[in-house]
């Protein structure tokens, strides 16, 4: 390939190729190598974050929701977190947290 031959915007264009192949190339050898140290982990009897002492993150499931706003019933709240403003204001004008139950 002839470089000197080709545009100021063919150059950019192949710049930006060079660069997204390098990047997806280390990205592939990376997950390359974690796969073989995870395998090689798992053939030892361990796993990789055991070896590693990286916690074991759980990934929770989306809460349902427990609380909805009388006045528009869209705005939900599951009862994790911060309470939401309706919620405080319902409570606050006498209903009670059975009374905002889904």
């Amino acid at each position: 390939m002839d470089l000197n031959a080709l545009s100021l915007r063919e150059l950019k264009d192949l710049q930006t190729q060079v660069n997204k192949a390098i990047a997806s190339y280390e990205d592939r050898k990376k997950k390359e190598a974690l796969s073989e140290l995870e395998d090689r982990a798992r053939a030892m009897g361990f796993t990789l974050a055991e070896l590693l002492g990286t916690p074991v993150t759980r990934k929770r499931a989306p809460a349902s929701a427990k609380y909805a706003n009388p006045e528009n019933p869209s705005e939900t709240w599951s009862g994790r977190g911060r309470k939401p403003r309706w919620f405080e204001a319902a409570l606050q004008s006498g209903r009670s947290v059975d009374d905002l139950a889904v």
